[in-house]
């Protein structure tokens, strides 16, 4: 497995309609229906990814702290930091659509359907 970077996750997300490469507080974040789905920070390097919910984020959390984390920042909040050097492809592609089918607008979700 070679680790994944913000390109792949560009790449993975830009397969879904409407979904936008924008900035977030400065860095490059990624948008559907100018809503937030996930961005890429530094310090530690990571992507921070909205969960469908809180209970999604804390099974996540529970369940592979190798690959997922959080930072006092995000506590209330439904998002997980990943480690992208330690996730799975077929994992990630999984957060990244989940992620876009809670937020994308209606409109979207049936151009994807289509």
């Amino acid at each position: 497995m070679s680790p994944a970077g913000w390109d792949d996750v560009v790449a993975i997300a830009k397969r879904y309609p409407g979904v936008e490469e924008t900035t977030s507080h400065g860095r490059p974040s990624l948008k559907v229906g100018r809503k937030f789905l996930a961005a890429h920070r530094s310090n530690p390097d990571a992507l921070v990814i909205k969960t469908t919910d809180m209970h999604e984020r804390e099974a996540l959390l529970a369940s592979r702290p190798d690959v997922f984390f959080t930072t006092p920042h995000y506590d209330g909040y439904p998002a997980v930091l990943v480690r992208l050097d330690r996730i799975e492809t077929a994992l990630l592609e999984e957060l990244v659509e989940d992620a876009w089918r809670t937020h994308a607008l209606k409109k979207h979700l049936r151009e994807h359907a289509g």
